[in-house]
């Protein structure tokens, strides 16, 4: 479980296919707080440490998570952001973040407005997740609030503090990005559907 609250961005050092599974190895300031079998959330995404070597740490992905993903898209020398668990009796900061994306998405906007930005993003709607105006979304793995919620768009704004420390500031018109819709909102839409 996660608040959608980044602690650090890393940057990928080493990408290794094996048989279907994809180890991915990263470079962060929090590697010698890690330990095996912690789950850090990458992007949004939650696995586990393998190995740990110095500042480096690797996790891996499974099939299924690179086709539910982004991490397939990943680079060495992309920016992750990170989240380690929440403990519990911590103030919850963001939302309930299961780490368990739900889709991609794609940005199709943004736009500077007075000192913040507001990125625009796109997403198959066929897949029955919503957002609502002012209901919760982790993009890349950031718990954000919903503005402009359409059918199948969305926008959120973006502070200087949290353009700075996430990789907000790497985005561009294109960049396939990590969708986790909020948790409620997939019960409501479950049971909607269950009705009809």
């Amino acid at each position: 479980m996660f608040t959608g609250i980044i602690e650090e961005i890393g940057v990928i050092s080493n990408l290794k296919s094996e048989l279907g599974n994809l180890h991915i190895s990263v470079k962060s300031n929090i590697t010698n707080e890690l330990k095996i079998d912690q789950s850090v959330a990458h992007n949004g995404v939650c696995l586990t440490v393998v190995a740990i070597n110095d500042d480096e740490y690797t996790v891996t992905a499974i099939k299924e998570t690179l086709d539910k993903t982004s991490l397939n898209t990943l680079n060495v020398g992309d920016q992750v952001n990170l989240e380690r668990a929440m403990k519990l009796g911590d103030r919850l900061d963001g939302h309930i973040v299961q780490g368990h994306v739900d889709q991609t998405g794609v940005c199709t906007e943004i736009k500077e407005e007075n000192g913040s930005w507001i990125f625009t993003f796109k997403y198959d709607s066929k897949l029955n997740n919503i957002t609502i105006e002012k209901g919760s979304i982790t993009v890349n793995g950031t718990s954000l609030t919903v503005v402009n919620s359409k059918k199948d768009t969305f926008s959120v704004a973006i502070i200087p503090y949290t353009y700075e420390h996430t990789n907000f500031n790497t985005f561009k018109k294109g960049t396939v990005i990590n969708l986790e819709f909020d948790v409620l909102g997939k019960y409501v839409s479950k049971l909607v559907s269950l009705n009809n």
